[in-house]
């Protein structure tokens, strides 16, 4: 048994061996991530025999060139979560915090929980790219949410109230007439300071140009709005030229997020199990993306619990001898975008109120119990979960069956 223990850093990797009963098989020793570098590693490590495992912790994109370029030369590796690392404490109790000892500390943990390792798979392209588009549509949705609020509280100084003249919905491309509408109209006196037939002439124009639907009621309702309003920045260039900016740079990021979007559907769309997902209740076309995009194949998990447990939905246990805590908070260990994606779906769950739906019924018991909002919400995302899990797998093991059958 060789236990190959990487602690993972940017750009390079120190890497020691361990054998039982203590006996070090490998020293310490540095490896650059370049082509040449990982090679050289992966030599070292095949030539311990045949009997090694690495361990390595995930560290974000840092372990990810490591671990898939070790699993082509085929040595079984194993990525944990940090956690578990800090948690087993190394068998010290001096504190020690160097890339020599924190090598020997991995591969110590891979010894002593050697039956419970689990090699690594790495994640096929569309499943990886999923994964990122997932991530920067969120990174995304925090700008746009902040560039809307900046252009809200600008606008509420020059036009009060003009976010909420219109109720169109978003188009496609991520345009949205109210945000047009601000970018042309940016003070209220580009409107009250004319007549309002010509106002609705220009507003006619307007419509026509931008492709929206005009109507000369809505625009009278334009300029009676427009009308009255007490506004704490003057009409000057400087003023427009912060509207202006503004409602540009949001624009810019709303047609950012519908790329993202249909990127993200193209992208799920190709997966086998993408039918089964968009067809669970409160599911819908992005939520099924990033559901799919987090949670990856499921097969990696071998039961139910563990992917509520990834997810970090599980209720925690707090016992100690005749203490025993009625309530204790949720571990909170997993992928927090994928605690958000379930939230949501579980939203609508509450919204729409579907009698005939498990997981609604599930909530509603919860709730009728008395159970504070946070404990039934959480544990309808569990259950949602542990359905997600039965369903979804159950349809890879059918399209694997009919690849078989078909290459067969």
């Amino acid at each position: 048994m060789n236990a190959v223990g990487i602690d993972i850093s940017k750009g390079k990797s120190m890497v020691a061996a361990l054998r039982p009963m203590g006996e070090v098989a490998f020293l310490p020793r540095e490896f650059l991530h370049t082509g040449v570098g990982l090679e050289q590693m992966a030599y070292a490590i095949i030539a311990l025999g045949e009997d090694t495992r690495v361990i390595m912790e995930s560290t974000g994109r840092y372990h990810e060139p490591v671990a898939a370029a070790l699993h082509e030369y085929g040595i079984y590796v194993c990525v944990l979560n940090p956690l578990l690392i800090k948690q087993s404490g190394g068998g010290s109790i001096r504190k020690v915090k160097t890339d020599k000892a924190d090598a020997m500390k991995i591969a110590k943990y891979g010894l002593d929980n050697w039956a419970d390792l689990r090699e690594y798979t790495p994640m096929d392209t569309v499943r990886q790219q999923l994964k990122l588009c997932s991530r920067q549509y969120d990174l995304y949705m925090k700008t746009v949410v902040s560039l809307q609020n900046n252009l809200i509280s600008l606008t509420d100084k020059t036009f009060p109230g003009v976010n909420e003249l219109f109720s169109s919905p978003e188009r496609a491309d991520g345009h949205q007439k109210w945000v047009d509408f601000a970018m042309t109209f940016w003070h209220c006196d580009c409107i009250c300071r004319v007549s309002e037939k010509a106002f609705t002439e220009r507003y006619r124009k307007w419509c026509k140009r931008k492709g929206y639907h005009f109507s000369a009621e809505k625009a009278s309702d334009l300029y009676a709005s427009s009308c009255g309003h007490f506004t704490t920045l003057p009409k000057n260039e400087n003023t427009k030229l912060l509207i202006v900016t503004a409602a540009q740079q949001l624009l810019a990021g709303k047609a950012t997020l519908a790329a993202l979007r249909a990127e993200m559907t193209r992208l799920a769309s190709q997966l086998p199990e993408y039918e089964t997902v968009r067809a669970m209740y409160g599911v819908g076309e992005i939520t099924a993306a990033q559901l799919m995009a987090e949670i990856g194949d499921v097969r990696r998990f071998p039961r139910r619990s563990s992917i509520v447990g990834f997810a970090g939905v599980d209720p925690g246990v707090d016992e100690s001898g005749k203490h025993s805590a009625k309530s204790v908070p949720t571990t909170k260990r997993g992928s927090p975008h994928l605690r958000k994606t379930l939230y949501q779906i579980v939203c609508t769950y509450l919204k729409k109120s579907p009698a005939d739906e498990p997981v609604y019924q599930f909530l509603d018991k919860k709730r009728a119990e008395g159970k504070p909002y946070f404990v039934y919400m959480t544990a309808a995302q569990n259950k949602f979960l542990r359905i997600y899990y039965a369903r979804v797998k159950e349809c890879l093991e059918a399209f694997d069956a009919q690849q078989d059958i078909s290459q067969g």
